[in-house]
């Protein structure tokens, strides 16, 4: 079976695919012939990882599009019209028997041009409004997933019919959001165990601080002004500040931590970007502190990790406001809005949750019950199941 995979630019289109054909390598185990898999799209920084996982991967022009910007999207017109042709000409060359697509720039092309030979292509959206990739790629998918109930609405025309609304719906299956697989992995380490790793006193609480693959620039200045006022109530600091915004911010944090004692220096850690650790900072953390991506969030979940959720502002992402509301709601995080991140409403909201032990233990439960650990695997499961049917 061939298997072709696109998606990209960011961590939260990759990582999903890196899950799935995870779940479809460990599935073919017994038969080393089981599949082959391919990727054709905009892999960005992410290639090696693809590559990693014995993924072929193939490189075409990455076009976007975007909502309400119709200049910028006139202006990626003939980019998008040599992208398609580049993904015809792969496409044509690898001949896969199912397209598995996650969204984003240079998606759509490889989709276009699956759906002009006739493969089978499979969806999926992360957020919980469908992107633009997604909406307009749903009318060739014989199956959608998706991560959050809310996004069917954004795949069923305002004006569709019962009969087309019912055709549609029927593609539809709300899955959650494949994580990668090492955060199922069995360990022998605990909350006080995670924390020892990273040198930091077990005893003490531990907030992690995540802005997402490419951090939160915002989030860490944030965060570096108010660190002594956390350290002096007894916290601990693990933040990700993201690999592009380290030097910067290590060397802000060494002004500022002038004036700390070494015990408060030894509580606040700072790394550019979590790897195979990752499982291990969440596993330490008391309280997770973080933008909105849907990738996140399920990997908060997936840990049972009570959490603040910071969005970025809807002028920048309208999914990442409305996943962080519908997450708060099912009682697991705190949503605190980027327009609202002062020093007083950001402590009013800590005390909140700091007071009172049982609201931790709710929100670790209720995060626990909105992760979906079978994502990858269900989605993995019906990519074989289409593939197999040509």
């Amino acid at each position: 079976m061939r298997i072709l995979f696109t998606g990209g630019v960011t961590g939260g289109h990759i990582y999903p695919l890196v899950s799935v054909a995870e779940k479809i390598l460990k599935a073919g185990n017994a038969d080393a012939g089981f599949a082959d898999l391919y990727y054709v799209g905009v892999p960005g920084v992410y290639q090696q990882l693809l590559e990693s996982k014995g993924i072929i991967v193939s490189r075409i022009a990455s076009a976007k599009l975007r909502r309400g910007d119709v200049l910028r999207n006139l202006i990626d017109l003939p980019v998008f019209f040599i992208s398609v042709l580049q993904a015809l000409w792969q496409v044509f060359w690898i001949m896969p028997d199912v397209l598995f697509s996650k969204g984003g720039p240079g998606a759509l092309p490889v989709v276009l041009a699956c759906a002009f030979y006739r493969i089978p292509i499979i969806i999926h959206e992360s957020d919980s409004v469908a992107g633009l990739t997604s909406a307009a790629s749903a009318r060739f998918a014989k199956r959608i997933g998706i991560a959050y109930v809310a996004a069917k609405e954004s795949f069923i025309p305002r004006n569709a019919s019962e009969r087309k609304r019912s055709m549609i719906e029927q593609k539809i299956a709300l899955i959650g959001n494949p994580i990668r697989e090492f955060f199922f992995a069995n360990t022998e380490v605990d909350k006080e165990g995670a924390k020892r790793l990273f040198d930091f006193d077990p005893a003490k609480p531990l907030i992690l601080i995540m802005g997402g693959s490419q951090g939160a620039v915002r989030i860490n200045e944030f965060i570096l002004s108010v660190a002594e006022d956390l350290l002096s109530q007894n916290m601990q600091i693990l933040h990700q500040v993201g690999t592009n915004n380290f030097t910067a911010a290590e060397a802000e944090m060494r002004v500022i931590t002038q004036k700390y004692s070494d015990a408060l220096r030894r509580s606040y850690r700072m790394v550019p970007y979590f790897e195979q650790d990752l499982r291990e900072a969440y596993l330490a953390a008391d309280l997770v502190i973080s933008r909105a991506g849907s990738g996140s969030i399920f990997e908060i979940a997936a840990m049972g990790c009570p959490a603040i959720l910071i969005p970025l502002p809807e002028s920048i992402s309208r999914d990442q406001v409305k996943n962080a509301f519908e997450y708060a709601a099912t009682g697991a995080a705190i949503t605190l809005e980027e327009s609202n991140l002062t020093k007083h409403i950001f402590f009013n909201q800590l005390e909140r949750l700091t007071a009172n032990p049982e609201t931790f233990a709710s929100m670790a439960a209720a995060a626990k019950a909105f992760a979906r650990p079978d994502a990858a695997e269900t989605l993995a499961s019906e990519i074989i199941r289409l593939g197999s049917r040509q």
